[in-house]
């Protein structure tokens, strides 16, 4: 007689069934270690050795050699949702892809599984926060759509199993300031919670049905994210319904009672991490689990369903089973880094770029027109400008000096110059300055100055991964750092004209640029070879179509502390000062006309939808993206925002080509959140504008172009809705 194999191995049970048995089968000190992000193997019960910790930002991280996208906050710029659905399932591809070879080969470290701690959708809400480059910027809709997207490109489509697992992070209220993440506290209150900070994460949970959720390492609201009881249990699990498994930031939970002061010591802080539903621990606090058991802080049934949720992940993605009955092992090494991916990413690079100002179109370059060029800059020539961070090693590297070199012929000079370092006023024995002299020289003998300024993701980051310990990661201010702004005055001064490319993930006051320069790219963090992205477009290969995921702002004295909490004059849907380049705007080579925005009735009853349509055609002489964007006004509620975005479609147009553009608004999107945190629809006249851009003036006057603009009825009572 055959012996009956275990439930935990039957694959006609459902992994929960599975798991239940696997985890009944475990000992209290094996289920512990499972808890932990190491986890060791338990060969008895066939469970293998597995390190829960990867990274997958724009691409796999720190595993070697893959394609590397641009940075998130790059990506945000696309408002592309197809399109970071294809990035993320190219990224988890490549992910089995190298997954499988380190099995194979006996390789189960850190950085080698298939759980992707990604995306990241805290809100932008600050321009100085280091680690915003990480994000998909400031508005809550964006950062859903876009989280949503990434998560079902990273997750896959499979009935049965997940092609990866990817993770919302960091939950919740968490955007600087990075030196005080360990111990700072932040407020917020109900309504800002319910209008910013947390319909992102509910989308990621409810719509892209991510499979893990890491909390933050701040207190939000006096609780510590990783073991709050409001967040983790009360919003996300029983509000939300979220059945996948919580982790920790590495390390946080020792913030309980070392920095924190919530716990008086590791078996308390463990518990608390536990009892209110955080399973896995990215670090090595939960070892103490087992003191907190015996002392009666944590029973064992709580350890159980950390536990079974951990187990029905790896389950999920296939580690149980057959690899011939896992779709995805399949997938040959030979996919990751190909040809086919470098060129999609070139591809998302292009479409990430923001042309922020192009004075008498000087934009694109003649290339048969000009014999040389000077390229001068700290990030003209610079890798790290090209990468942000959680990134990849990537095969092959092309800067915008690079770029611009392969785009022109060898007849066509190209000068360079450094110019000064990137933040350091004397980085060696010469004196300051030391570089303008052949900077300027370089400008001299050109025809066009293309300057290469900003950050790099060694001065504004996460902390203890950047060089500026003062700030921990964070920007002082907005200003270009060192000696750039000297640099680019003084070239400035020799009157050739200049292309200033900002590569940087986060929002600068570039005001006097704004002011003196010819044209003005933001080009992000554009990923390996966004240098080649950057000349295609100088060269006019295309025409530009990203749009700004933040607000750069005109001086860093109009923004409110940077630890308070409160939205109150932040990002476009409070902020009271007229933007230097407001969120959503970006220009092209061509020029878009729109009209005849239709709304499908004029009045509505109170929890009714609506649909809208707008034409728009493409005017100019420049075939292009046009990326047109929804807003909802609520004119008569002064506790609803300015304006919020509801809406975005990216649509291609041929010069005088025309297309009509649909979209729909759903009661949820009318509704505002009043000041208990409760979600409200109210009775009265609403404002809907559709265009290339926000209905602001400053949009307006940048861009040339009006916004069209329809009002409905909102009839009926005050309604409630569900959040």
């Amino acid at each position: 007689m055959q012996n009956q194999i275990p439930d935990y191995k039957n694959k006609n049970l459902s992994f929960e069934e599975r798991a239940k048995d696997l985890v009944s089968r475990m000992t209290l000190e094996e289920k512990v270690t499972q808890m932990l992000h190491s986890a060791p193997a338990i060969p008895r019960l066939g469970i293998k050795a597995y390190n829960w910790w990867n990274e997958a930002l724009h691409g796999v991280a720190r595993a070697g050699t893959a394609t590397m996208f641009p940075q998130a906050i790059g990506m945000a710029a696309t408002f592309d949702e197809d399109l970071i659905y294809k990035v993320a399932d190219v990224i988890s591809t490549e992910g089995r892809a190298k997954f499988h070879e380190s099995q194979r080969k006996g390789d189960y470290g850190i950085y080698k599984g298939l759980t992707f701690w990604s995306p990241n959708v805290n809100i932008f809400r600050d321009p100085r926060w280091g680690r915003g480059h990480e994000t998909y910027g400031e508005d809550p809709y964006l950062a859903g759509r876009l989280g949503v997207a990434f998560i079902k490109g990273i997750q896959g489509d499979d009935e049965k199993y997940l092609k990866a697992a990817a993770c919302a992070k960091h939950f919740a209220v968490h955007s600087g300031p990075e030196l005080e993440r360990h111990e700072f506290n932040a407020i917020a209150s109900e309504k800002d919670m319910r209008e910013t900070y947390l319909p992102a994460f509910k989308a990621c949970v409810e719509e892209g049905k991510v499979e893990s959720v890491m909390g933050a390492y701040n207190r939000t609201n006096d609780e510590p994210c990783c073991g709050s009881k409001t967040l983790l249990q009360d919003i996300l699990r029983d509000e939300w319904g979220f059945t996948g498994h919580v982790v920790s930031d590495c390390w946080a939970i020792k913030d309980f009672h070392e920095t924190h002061m919530v716990t008086k010591t590791a078996p308390e802080s463990v518990a608390l991490a536990v009892n209110n539903g955080c399973d896995l621990n990215c670090g090595n606090m939960y070892g103490n689990l087992l003191i907190a058991h015996k002392e009666g802080l944590v029973d064992e049934e709580t350890i159980d369903k950390s536990v079974i949720r951990l187990m029905i992940t790896r389950m999920k993605l296939g580690m149980f089973d057959d690899e011939e009955d896992v779709p995805f092992s399949k997938i040959p090494y030979e996919i990751n880094d190909c040809k086919e991916h470098r060129e999609f990413a070139i591809e998302v690079s292009k479409k990430s770029l923001v042309l922020l100002k192009n004075e008498n179109n000087i934009l694109p370059l003649d290339k048969n027109k000009i014999n040389s060029i000077a390229v001068i800059g700290p990030n003209a020539n610079s890798r790290d400008a090209l990468i942000g961070n959680y990134y990849g090693d990537a095969s092959r590297y092309v800067t915008v000096l690079d770029g611009i070199r392969e785009a022109v012929s060898e007849d066509t000079r190209i000068y360079y110059a450094e110019g000064c370092h990137l933040y350091m006023e004397k980085p060696t024995l010469a004196e300051r300055g030391a570089g303008f002299a052949e900077a300027i020289s370089a400008a001299e003998r050109s025809d066009v100055v293309v300057m290469c300024l900003g950050l790099d993701a060694t001065i504004e980051g996460e902390q203890g991964d950047v060089s500026n310990d003062y700030a921990g990661g964070d920007k002082p201010d907005l200003n270009l750092p060192g000696l750039q702004q000297e640099l680019l005055e003084a070239v400035h001064k020799t009157g050739k004209p200049i292309i200033l490319i900002l590569l940087a993930g986060s929002a600068m006051a570039v005001t006097w640029a704004d002011e003196n320069v010819s044209a003005i790219v933001q080009g992000w963090y554009p990923g390996a070879e966004g240098g080649k992205a950057i000349a295609s477009m100088l060269f006019g290969e295309y025409s530009p179509s990203g749009r700004l995921p933040v607000t750069f702002y005109r001086t860093t004295e109009e923004l409110p502390d940077f630890r308070d909490y409160s939205m109150k004059n932040r990002t476009y849907k409070y902020m009271e000062s007229p933007a230097l380049y407001p969120f959503g705007y970006g220009l092209s080579y061509t020029k878009f006309e729109y009209s005849n925005l239709t709304l499908s009735k004029d009045k509505i009853d109170a929890g009714e939808g609506i649909k809208c349509s707008v034409k728009v055609k493409n005017t100019g002489n420049f075939k292009s993206d046009e990326i047109v964007q929804l807003y909802i006004k609520e004119v008569d509620n002064p506790e609803a925002p300015k304006w919020h975005l509801e809406g975005f479609k990216r649509v291609n147009l041929a010069p005088g080509e025309e297309k009509t553009v649909e979209f729909e608004l759903t009661k949820k999107q009318m509704s505002f959140i009043n000041e208990e945190g409760q979600r409200m629809i109210k009775p009265g006249t609403f404002k809907v504008f559709a265009g290339g851009s926000q209905p602001d003036e400053r949009s307006q006057e940048l861009t040339g172009t009006k916004v069209e603009e329809a009002t409905f009825e909102v009839a009926g009572n005050m309604l409630k809705l569900e959040y």
